[in-house]
């Protein structure tokens, strides 16, 4: 049985049919690219997927101590140059696409998803320097970080916080000026770090949200007084700085990855340069935590597929039980039972349009100068990362049922992908908190961004309602649309607060809306090929055939996850929380 990743007619898809990377970027340049990546991540990231569940991070006294195949295979990494490879060429980048880049992603996270955190988080964190840093913290902080040499991590969370960052106590003292700008001594607790420490880069550079006294000695409230520092783990004159490694935190998943708690200041301080100017470090931290729920979203879709090509390879191998109403012929593959097409169809129609959604949004990056597709990018990022980690969290559980009593075992890889992307729901915002972001911030505050997709959506509708083929299902996306507006109408009508009792359930059913347009436009694109040939027509039936499931079994929960809001459901808000 393979242990596939990624197939390449998929891949090639995205990328050239649909969303057309060459009017971007060289399609051999790219192609190269991509082959170079599927190849390492093959040979590098995938061998040691399992130990790496087993051999967990320990902390020893000189801190933390990773599997070594992880230390190689980054190495080999950075070698190659896939740190650099999204950067400006002026500063030691190779200026490829963020599309590209993220298709490249997708195979490394689908071969290991714990030791594809670390480069996730370093290019994050190199960008909002190069984003936002002076010339010389770019120079000494980010480059570094863009040859693979040192990592980076993001620390906001703290033990009390938890996800409020209203509620952070990490301190940062005014100590002076030097070539690297305002210099502070930091103090403070900070918990779930990923990467927070780990013996397989030269140095460690943390991006710290931290609060700033007043001339009282008080911190400031509310997010408005986070600022935002660079502090290191190797300050630059050589000598480590004063973060310590309190624990490592145990996860169920992504065990490869390295996840701390870290005390910062414990002795005389550590200390941190400032990045921008004070109370700014909120905004500038969501350009890396914006960037980095796009790939938390690309990761799950990447697990889900995975799990996804898994699930078929079983089911043509294993033969077991006949078909309906023919007892007397043999036994047959579980792919041809009527249940088992149904669950790898909806496992295609998750993992298939979780990938679409996050490639269209790493497209959107891309083309981040233009108007109208920064504020589109802005209102999918939520539903990019909750929708993908969702649902593709769905095919893995549909894998482990398709692989039956031997999918709970650890023989097979699929127990061990639903147990990494269990996280991928919760990390970096949970749908919850993604939740509130897409109805407060984005949709209900402002609804520009809303118009530009409703128009992309009908320019899909069009085109699709060409093809005898997709047309019921043009009809059917207009009316999902119509019930999403109307929907909105009706929380706008609601008391501010009583307006997010039912977002979550918004969400998912928003997502779906979402997934239903991207759906119908890839199978737009299919269906239009000429003369295919034999293995061409697979491809496309199979597209036509997850397009059509989604629209038969998935579009209508729509109206169940919106009945509430027409309903004016006080269910929420009335019941108390002592009937728990």
């Amino acid at each position: 049985m393979s242990d596939n990743l990624l197939v390449r007619r998929d891949v090639s898809f995205y990328l050239h049919d649909w969303l057309c990377i060459s009017s971007i970027a060289e399609a051999d340049t790219i192609d190269a690219f991509i082959d170079l990546s599927e190849k390492l991540a093959e040979d590098r990231f995938l061998t040691h997927y399992k130990q790496s569940d087993v051999t967990e991070p320990s902390l020893g006294p000189s801190g933390v101590h990773i599997l070594p195949e992880i230390s190689q295979a980054l190495a080999q990494y950075a070698e190659l140059g896939f740190f650099s490879a999204g950067f400006p060429e002026d500063i030691g980048g190779l200026g490829l696409p963020f599309l590209a880049c993220s298709v490249s992603f997708a195979y490394f996270a689908a071969a290991n998803i714990a030791t594809s955190a670390y480069p996730m988080l370093t290019v994050a964190n190199a960008r909002l320097i190069a984003t936002f840093g002076t010339p010389s913290q770019i120079e000494k902080f980010a480059k570094p970080q863009i040859a693979g040499r040192w990592f980076g991590t993001m620390c906001l969370s703290e033990p009390q916080a938890g996800s409020n960052l209203a509620d952070i106590r990490t301190k940062a003292v005014a100590e002076g000026v030097d070539e690297f700008g305002h210099r502070f001594l930091i103090s403070g607790n900070k918990m779930w770090i990923s990467g927070g420490d780990q013996d397989a880069s030269e140095n460690i550079v943390h991006l710290v949200l931290a609060k700033i006294p007043d001339t009282d000695g008080k911190l400031p409230e509310g997010t408005k007084g986070l600022s935002l520092f660079i502090v290191p783990k190797i300050l630059p004159e050589g000598r480590r700085n004063d973060v310590v490694v309190a624990g490592l935190n145990h996860k169920m998943g992504y065990r490869g990855t390295a996840n701390c708690l870290l005390n910062f200041g414990e002795s005389q301080g550590a200390v941190g340069w400032l990045i921008g100017e004070p109370g700014q470090g909120l905004r500038q931290m969501f350009v890396m935590m914006n960037e980095a729920r796009v790939n938390v979203g690309l990761g799950a879709a990447a697990l889900g597929y995975r799990s996804y090509r898994l699930s078929v390879d079983y089911a043509r191998d294993r033969v077991q039980g006949r078909k309906i109403g023919c007892r007397d012929e043999g036994s047959v593959a579980i792919i041809e039972h009527p249940d088992v097409k149904l669950m790898l169809l909806a496992q295609k129609a998750y993992v298939e349009g979780a990938l679409a959604l996050c490639l269209y949004s790493a497209l959107l990056v891309d083309k981040g100068e233009d108007e109208e597709s920064s504020a589109l990018l802005g209102l999918l990022t939520p539903v990019t990362k909750t929708w993908s980690s969702e649902f593709c969290l769905a095919a893995n559980d549909l894998a482990i049922q398709i692989h039956g009593g031997y999918g709970y075992t650890r023989d097979f890889s699929v127990e061990q992908l639903l147990r990494d992307n269990r996280l991928n729901a919760i990390h970096e915002g949970t749908t919850g908190i993604q939740a509130i972001d897409l109805l407060g911030r984005k949709l209900l505050r402002d609804g520009s961004a809303l118009a530009i997709l409703r128009r992309r959506v009908r320019q899909t509708v069009e085109r699709a309602g060409i093809s005898e083929q997709l047309s019921p299902f043009s009809t059917q996306l207009i009316s999902v649309w119509d019930q999403l507006a109307l929907a909105l109408s009706e929380l706008r009508s609601c008391a501010a607060v009583s307006a997010y009792n039912n977002a979550t359930p918004f969400l998912r059913a928003f997502g779906h809306g979402v997934v239903a347009w991207l759906w119908l436009d890839q199978a737009a694109v299919a269906v239009s090929s000429s003369a295919p040939g034999i293995d061409e027509k697979n491809f496309i039936s199979g597209k036509a055939a997850a397009c059509r499931y989604f629209f038969e079994y998935e579009v209508p929960r729509v109206s169940a996850w919106l009945a509430p809001i027409f309903n004016r459901s006080d269910l929420i808000a009335s019941i108390s929380s002592d009937v728990f």
